[in-house]
């Protein structure tokens, strides 16, 4: 055995300093800062919460937020310190997300429920009840949207049914209470099959791009409901046939099942969408709108719940086809990641995971992912090569079974790599608490902050339902609203995120709960190099590759010492656009070699602000370093 060396080529510079210099200097980030708790509790009591995820606005009109969320009355909390502003007493449980818009268009915000005994109730901005309706026959409205369904200015309510019953599973409010013309519907004599929807089960949006948009709703068995805004069912492409609308059309791991119309149980698997919240995006950049929906499969020859396997999306178009595109198949489904079966579905252990759909581009490559939490206790993130990056699916971390809420995904830092929030809950009885989770794109947890104590009379405290990030308060910075199960209202800070971008920002995208988020512009900042050496008096350039989805011109600058000289081809720059950077070294030649510089880059449009740090490194001296080969 021979043993010689060989001489590798290096800057003064080791190698691990080499590894961090050749990555983009993002802000550091800090871990969220408990600002208030018990918002809406009656100390030492809280009443029980659900699955509502919080909304943030100003109802009053005097530039200050307030924080609306209810248990089993709704109540207006004041941003800064959580104290109450106003209580409308009810009774019965609210359980989808706080829903805020101007319904009728006269620049006054409403506040929609949904909550049990059957009741959706509409307040104006005071807490006032407006009125309260009675959508079905019985059982509890936990699927509630509203949305502009014609384009005419106004927002109808769109409610589901959370209780058995073969049609009806839609009904449509308008503003004044009175029911829309066509709903509810199925209508009973309806072709094809559907249930109850058991979590917030409706997506809407316009996929035909006609200027009126339809309404998506899984229901309690393989089949989705799909409605046009008079009641109507949608049709499907022509290779169902004779099949003709979606709720005729069943849902099949295998595309050859859907076609065919039916399963061999036991060897081909069909998925339930009892508590599948589904949603809407753009998912490949292409102008198109898809419907996502997360099913729960399991082998129809044991049934739902004995026969649960595990959860996987699904991406659909317009007419019930299967979607592909940009090089991506989803045909077929991607394969369940290991360890993927249920941990518990019984409520008397652990209250049961609410898998809603959220869509959003976690990597600013202009391509979304599909994330959602899952009754394995893990939060699920798939890229459109129907993989799971990084580390992803992440594991509740904590004693006994923990589950995920629906999370939030937020650029924090601006820094072009998005961050997912969400908050947990603990297994019941085991005097354990759940936390508040931060975790990186690529599914690296960053921080996790236990939620508050339980409220006396309790034995666990989590969070059900998505966190909101909202600024509440006066300060820049943007803080973490959080409805839990024992503890009221618990709100955080967080830090250095007044420039944070906001992908999906709370249950279900907005304050419509559609499943749709707002679509966010995006500006991005790439360069071909992150670190350059020069000699004393030489120069070095940078090529800035300017990208996003903002429209016009995005402004440049550049700063640096004194030291370094530094000129950019242009200030102002189209979006797709370019610009070179040329720095020249202005030192003595006397001056010792091998400094570190930084220049700082900061690129705006559209009231976003993107940084970025490279640097030089002067007179850096070549050395040859031993390397031992063998």
């Amino acid at each position: 055995m021979r043993r010689r060396f060989v001489g590798l080529l290096l800057t003064l510079l080791t190698l691990s300093s080499l590894g961090s210099a050749a990555r983009a200097q993002p802000t550091a980030l800090a871990a969220p800062v408990l600002k208030w708790q018990y918002g809406g509790c009656t100390p030492p009591y809280c009443e029980t919460g659900w699955y509502a995820s919080p909304a943030v606005a100003d109802l009053d009109g005097d530039q200050q937020p307030e924080v609306i969320w209810g248990d089993y009355d709704l109540f207006a909390l004041n941003g800064a310190d959580g104290s109450e502003q106003w209580r409308a007493p009810n009774g019965a449980r609210i359980w989808p997300g706080i829903v805020v818009a101007d319904l009728d268009g006269n620049q006054t915000l409403e506040i929609a429920v949904g909550r049990g005994q059957n009741q959706l109730t509409l307040y104006n901005s005071a807490g006032t009840e407006l009125w309260t309706r009675n959508p079905f026959s019985g059982g509890e409205v936990r699927t509630l949207a509203a949305a502009d369904l014609e384009s005419d200015g106004t927002l109808e309510l769109i409610v589901g049914r959370a209780s058995s019953g073969s049609s009806e599973q839609v009904s449509v409010y308008e503003p004044d209470g009175s029911v829309r013309p066509g709903f509810p519907a199925r209508h009973s004599g309806d072709p094809g099959y559907g249930a109850g929807m058991y979590n917030e089960n409706v997506t809407v949006a316009d996929l035909n791009n006609d200027g009126n948009k339809e309404i998506y709703a899984p229901t309690d068995t393989h089949y989705i409901t799909a409605l046009d805004g008079s009641g109507n069912q949608l049709a499907v492409n022509g290779m169902y046939a004779p099949r003709s609308v979606w709720s005729e059309v069943g849902v099949h791991v295998d595309q050859a099942a859907d076609i065919r119309g039916y399963a061999e149980c036991g060897l081909e698997h069909r998925p339930n969408f009892a508590d599948a919240a589904p949603a809407i995006a753009d998912v490949n950049g292409d102008g198109q709108l898809e419907l996502i929906v997360p099913g729960d499969v399991y082998n129809c020859d044991i049934g739902d719940p004995d026969g649960d396997l595990y959860y996987l999306p699904w991406i659909l178009n317009y007419d019930r086809t299967r979607w592909s595109g940009s090089g991506y198949d989803w045909t077929v489904i991607p394969a369940p990641s290991p360890n993927s079966g249920p941990l518990s579905e019984d409520y008397t252990v652990i209250e049961r995971s609410a898998v809603n759909a959220v869509v959003a581009d976690l990597d600013s490559d202009g391509e979304k992912e599909i994330l959602y939490p899952s009754y394995d206790g893990q939060v699920h993130a798939y890229w459109l090569d129907k993989t799971e990056h990084g580390q992803w699916p992440f594991k509740v971390p904590g004693s006994g079974i923990r589950f995920a809420s629906e999370p939030i995904v937020v650029d924090i830092d601006n820094d072009g790599q998005a961050e997912v929030i969400f908050a947990s809950w603990p297994q019941k009885d085991l005097n354990l608490v759940g936390q508040l989770h931060v975790l990186s794109a690529q599914g690296q947890q960053l921080f996790a902050v236990d939620l508050p104590a339980p409220a006396e009379g309790a034995s666990w405290n989590g969070g059900l339902g998505a966190p909101t990030i909202a600024n509440i308060d006066s300060d820049p910075d943007m803080e973490i609203v959080v409805g839990t199960s024992h503890s009221g209202v618990v709100a955080y800070d967080l830090p250095g995120s007044a420039s944070a971008r906001v992908l999906w920002g709370t249950g279900r995208g907005s304050y419509a709960r559609t499943g749709v988020a707002p679509e966010v512009p995006l500006l991005l900042l790439s360069v071909d190099r992150d670190v350059a050496n020069i000699a004393y008096g030489g120069t070095a350039s940078f090529t800035l590759d300017i990208g996003g989805s903002i429209s016009g011109q995005a402004t440049l600058s550049a700063s640096a010492s004194p030291d370094l000289q530094l000129n950019l081809s242009a200030n102002s720059v189209s979006v797709p656009g370019q610009a070179t950077l040329t720095v020249t070294d202005q030192h003595a030649s006397s001056l010792a070699p091998g400094r570190w510089y930084p220049i700082d880059i900061s690129i705006s449009g559209q009231n976003i602000v993107q940084q970025r740090q490279l640097r030089v490194l002067v007179d850096g001296r070549s050395v040859y370093l031993p390397s031992l080969r063998r």
